[in-house]
């Protein structure tokens, strides 16, 4: 496996799954960055003409893309010809597959919105129309995207952190600002002071949140399937991180700000503070705050999320480093899967691909 971080150990652990006679020799790397010795007993190797390598052996590459003509440049130059760069379709694929997989040996239904095999049985109660809008979460401080996007019809721009500036994306667009908000927030908050905005002030019946770069991959008919199949949520796929949720945060971010989100929770939730404790011993969780969602339970899940985060706040204050500065959308995306964990026998919660616009 070339590289020895996020992306290749999940890789890693992807395949190790699906493939239980997969031996995994080592996890390739040829920076100076910080990497251990081994994961879970494989060696990290660094990269050289002497390293003892097999040449023989496939190599996986387990890093972001941009990199990957490079890395396998440098791989082909050390003579290794079996070279298998994850793509994102191959990503998606790996996923998808282990996600079905683990669902079903822990006899759980692993739900998509695009294969209705997976829904159950329709409901014959009509549930009558229902009004639906995504808002798709954009700031005049983003970069733009390579080539235009189209938004569907159900997608709607919010501007976040439009307190900010007085640059407009839209003429009449949403803003965060309107209303009661905390648009002022948003270099901390990000997306959350567009979650905020939705939870105080949208009126649809189903609403959700993505990102301009980030979209749900969504059936034409998806809202009939919603009302259909009585769905209350969507959720992006879930994405498998080492060694646990709870040791990703702490390794990827600021420790203490996950032992006050603890401890707020053991406080106010000490009857269930077991549960938590579980969801974050696990692997999974659903990233990038992306949701499609009845707009009664989103106001359960952010009465339930926002004092949390504040409590953080209010003890860790602002960070001089831009994105550790964003603990608080950090800290929502794990709090969301705990909170859909948690009452996941209540909701009748799918899932859905999501994509990434460059």
């Amino acid at each position: 496996m070339f590289g020895a971080h996020s992306r290749a150990q999940t890789a890693a652990a992807y395949i190790r799954y699906l493939y239980p006679k997969a031996v995994l020799e080592s996890y390739l790397v040829n920076n100076d960055e910080q990497n251990a010795d081994s994961i879970d007993g494989v060696p990290v190797i660094r990269l050289s003409q002497n390293a003892e390598l097999n040449r023989n052996y496939p190599v996986v590459l387990g890093t972001r893309s941009v990199y990957h003509a490079a890395i396998v440049q440098e791989l082909q130059n050390l003579g290794m010809q079996n070279i298998y760069p994850i793509t994102v379709e191959l990503d998606l694929k790996l996923r998808n597959a282990y996600l079905n997989a683990y669902f079903s040996g822990i006899g759980r239904r692993f739900a998509k919105i695009n294969d209705t095999d997976t829904l159950g049985e329709p409901s014959g109660k009509d549930q009558g129309e229902m009004q639906a809008c995504i808002y798709v979460a954009k700031s005049i401080f983003d970069k733009p995207l390579k080539k235009d996007a189209f938004l569907a019809d159900y997608e709607k721009i919010i501007q976040v952190g439009a307190a900010l500036t007085k640059e407009r994306l839209e003429e009449h667009g949403v803003l965060d600002s309107s209303g009661e908000n905390i648009s002022d927030r948003n270099r901390q908050f990000c997306e959350l002071t567009g979650l905020y905005w939705i939870w105080k002030h949208a009126k649809e019946d189903i609403v959700g949140l993505v990102h301009y770069r980030r979209h749900f991959l969504l059936p034409e008919d998806w809202e009939e399937r919603m009302r259909r199949y009585k769905i209350d949520v969507i959720l992006p796929v879930p994405l498998y991180v080492a060694p646990s949720v709870e040791g990703n945060y702490r390794n990827r971010h600021v420790s203490e700000d996950w032992d006050i989100m603890l401890a707020y929770l053991k406080q106010h939730d000490s009857s269930r503070f077991h549960h938590v404790k579980e969801v974050f011993a696990g692997n999974l969780y659903c990233p990038c705050n992306m949701f499609i969602m009845k707009k009664e339970i989103l106001n359960v899940l952010c009465n339930w999320m926002f004092p949390i985060i504040e409590t953080v706040v209010k003890r860790q204050g602002m960070r001089t480093d831009v994105y550790q500065n964003r603990y608080p959308g950090f800290l929502s995306e794990r709090l969301i899967t705990l909170f859909f964990e948690m009452y996941r026998n209540q909701y009748n919660i799918v899932y859905a691909d999501k994509n990434f616009l460059p």
